[in-house]
C-alpha cells in the first residue's frame, strides 16, 4: 500500500470513528437529576442518586432500549441543588435547554413545586421524590410522584403513638418545606385525635450539627413523644442529643428518615427505643426486596434504603415507557408508564408497584414499625 493510499485508508478508518462517535451521542437519552449532593442532606441525595446510577448501569450493561427502530443508552446527569428550591429550578432550566431531558427527578418537595412552575411549558416530566400529596393534587400533567403519600403516615403514627406512648407531643422536626408540610399536617391530626403539642421548635437540619439548645427546649415542656425528621443523618443527631439531655419519651420519625439510617448514624438502635417510623427495606422479606438488595450491596458495599430503591424502579419505569410508546417525548411516556409499571418484571420493582393513580401517583402501601427491645418490629396498621 503507498504511503497515499495509507494516508487515505487512515483518514477513512478517523472519519468512521468519528461518525460511530456521533452516533453514539445521538443515540443517548439524558435524563436529569437535580437535588442535596452536598451539605447537610447530602447523604440523602447520594442514596437517592445511587439507585438511579444502579439503573442506568444495567440499562446500559444489557445494550440499552429500543425506542421505535432505534437503540439507545441512557445519561444519568446529576446536579448539586444543596436542596434550594431556587437552585432546583434552575439546574432543571439548564437540563432541558442544555442536554434536552425529558425527564428530571427531584427528591425534596420545595424543588418539585418549583420546577412545576414550567415543567409543562418546558414539556419534560417531573420524576417527584416526595411524598407530600399536593404535588399530584396540583393536577400537573407531567409529574409523577414516585413514593406514597405521607397522608397515611401521619395517622397510622399518631394512632399507634397515643395508644402506646402518651398524648403529649413536642415538635422538632426539620424546616424545610417537605418538614413543614408534614409537621402540619401531623400537629393537626395529633389534636384532632385528642392530643396535646406542648412545644413547637423546628430546626435547619441541613446548616446544624449541634441541636442541644432546640432539644432543651423540647425536653423543657415534658412531651411524652417528640416529632423528629429530616435526612436520616441530621435527625439521628437530634435524636442523639435529645437522649443525652435526658429525653426519655418516644420519637416519631417523619417518613424521610429511616429507622435503619438513624440508627447506623447514632451507633445503634438502642437510643431509638420506642421510636416509630416507616418499614425499612432492610427487613422487607419478599424475594423481589431481598433480590435487589444483594445486588445493591454488592456494587456499592452497603444496604440499600427506600431512597435508592424507589428511584431505581422509577428509572427503570420511565425506560419501559419510552419502549412500550416507542417514544422519548414526556408526553407520551407519562400516557404508557401505567402500562409499562404494570408489565415490569419484579427484578427492577423491589417494592412491587402495580399501578399509578390517574394524577400521576404510583401505588404502595403505607407501613409502620416500631423499635421494640433493640429490634425493628413491622405493625399493622389499624384505621
Amino acid at each position: 500500500m503507498t504511503k497515499i493510499k495509507r494516508l487515505g485508508h487512515a483518514i477513512a478508518v478517523a472519519t468512521l470513528g468519528l461518525g460511530l462517535s456521533f452516533a453514539s451521542l445521538a443515540d443517548e437519552v439524558n435524563i436529569g437529576f437535580t437535588g442535596p449532593l452536598s451539605g447537610g442532606a447530602a447523604l440523602y441525595g447520594e442514596n437517592t442518586v445511587s439507585g438511579l446510577r444502579m439503573a442506568v448501569d444495567e440499562i446500559n450493561a444489557a445494550g440499552g432500549f429500543t425506542v421505535g427502530d432505534e437503540t439507545h443508552t441512557l445519561n444519568l446527569i446529576a446536579l448539586d441543588d444543596r436542596y434550594s428550591p431556587a437552585q432546583a429550578a434552575t439546574n432543571a432550566k439548564r437540563l432541558k435547554q442544555e442536554s434536552g431531558v425529558p425527564a428530571v427527578f427531584v427528591p425534596h418537595s420545595g424543588g418539585v413545586f418549583a420546577l412545576q412552575d414550567f415543567n409543562e411549558k418546558d414539556n419534560f416530566l417531573v420524576m417527584a421524590y416526595t411524598s407530600v400529596p399536593s404535588v399530584t393534587e396540583k393536577g400537573n400533567a407531567l409529574t409523577l410522584r414516585i413514593p406514597p403519600t405521607f397522608d397515611g403516615y401521619v395517622r397510622a403514627f399518631t394512632a399507634y403513638a397515643q395508644t402506646h406512648m402518651g398524648k403529649t407531643i413536642g415538635m422538632a422536626g426539620a424546616t424545610h418545606e417537605y418538614a413543614k408540610i408534614w409537621a402540619t399536617m401531623m400537629a393537626q391530626e395529633w389534636t384532632q385525635k385528642g392530643g396535646e403539642v406542648v412545644v413547637e421548635n423546628p430546626m435547619d437540619y441541613n446548616k446544624s450539627a449541634d441541636f442541644y439548645t432546640g432539644a432543651s427546649r423540647i425536653i423543657a415542656a415534658n412531651p411524652d413523644v417528640m416529632f423528629v425528621g429530616g435526612a436520616s443523618e441530621p435527625t439521628g443527631l437530634v435524636v442523639q442529643q435529645a437522649r443525652q439531655l435526658g429525653f426519655q419519651g418516644g420519637f416519631v420519625l417523619m417518613d424521610q428518615a429511616k429507622i435503619d439510617e438513624v440508627a447506623e448514624v447514632i451507633g445503634g438502635l438502642e437510643m431509638l427505643e420506642g421510636a416509630i417510623g416507616v418499614v425499612p427495606l432492610s427487613i422487607y422479606e419478599t424475594s423481589a426486596a431481598r433480590d435487589f438488595i444483594t445486588r445493591y450491596k454488592a456494587k456499592y458495599d452497603k444496604t440499600p434504603g427506600s431512597e435508592a430503591a424507589y428511584n431505581y424502579l422509577a428509572m427503570h419505569a420511565l425506560v419501559a415507557a419510552m419502549e412500550q410508546s416507542g417514544s422519548t417525548d414526556p408526553k407520551a411516556i407519562r400516557g404508557a408508564i401505567g402500562d409499562a409499571i404494570a408489565d415490569m418484571d419484579a427484578s427492577k420493582n423491589p417494592f412491587e408497584v402495580k399501578r399509578i393513580t390517574e394524577q400521576g401517583g404510583f401505588v404502595t402501601e403505607t407501613t409502620l414499625a416500631v423499635v421494640e427491645d433493640g429490634k425493628i418490629v413491622r405493625k399493622a396498621i389499624k384505621e
